[in-house]
């Protein structure tokens, strides 16, 4: 004898609705919630982060252009001329050397390689043997760097210094080299040189 089937009973007003599976469901106000806190994790997860790299981006970009600018200005270019123009100019810049800029001029009777680099004390001593001569050479308050040099990159040797410079000749081909060194900072001095050569 089979027992009849049993009506399934009304569900109670305010119950939650079946499932898929058969089990409940959540409640309206209960999912509302829980897709409100998700949603704001995300947020949170994506938009920080996201936030961060367009304001680092911003800050990088106005500082990379405030440096063009700087150095356009001048015409020199910011960064360190290549290892063949070192070599071919006799400018063996000394490591770790920071401000780096440099600009190159050419034609039929010279060339010329113009740049600054801020050194430290050794570095500077290092740099002026590479070349074949020494810091003992450097005289006070002598600006050797042409009138006409400073206006090609628009170096202005007016600060408070103290300043010094030398140059060091030698025989063509090799190029003959004009350095001026600032001694504002005791400690970290700036170097401008411009080496000249004739073909």
């Amino acid at each position: 004898m089979t027992v009849p089937r049993q009506p399934t009973p009304p569900d109670l007003p305010g119950a939650p609705e079946p499932g898929r599976d058969g089990g409940r469901t959540e409640d309206r106000r209960h999912m509302i919630r829980r897709r409100w806190l998700t949603a704001t994790i995300i947020v949170l997860l994506i938009g920080i982060p996201a936030g961060y790299l367009v304001i680092s981006a911003n800050q990088s970009r106005n500082s990379g252009r405030d440096k063009e600018d700087k150095y356009s200005a001048t015409g020199l270019t910011e960064g360190w001329p290549s290892r063949v123009q070192r070599r071919l100019y006799d400018v063996p810049i000394p490591p770790y050397s920071a401000e780096v800029a440099y600009y190159e001029t050419n034609n039929w009777r010279t060339s010329r390689l113009y740049v600054q680099f801020l050194t430290s004390n050794k570095g500077l001593d290092k740099f002026l043997k590479q070349i074949g001569t020494s810091s003992d050479k450097l005289e006070p308050k002598n600006i050797t760097i042409s009138k006409r040099d400073q206006k090609v990159v628009g170096w202005e040797f007016t600060g408070p210094g103290p300043w010094s410079g030398l140059t060091h000749e030698q025989k063509d081909p090799v190029p003959t080299l004009d350095v001026v060194v600032d001694r504002a900072n005791a400690q970290h001095p700036m170097v401008y040189v411009v080496s000249t050569t004739t073909p």
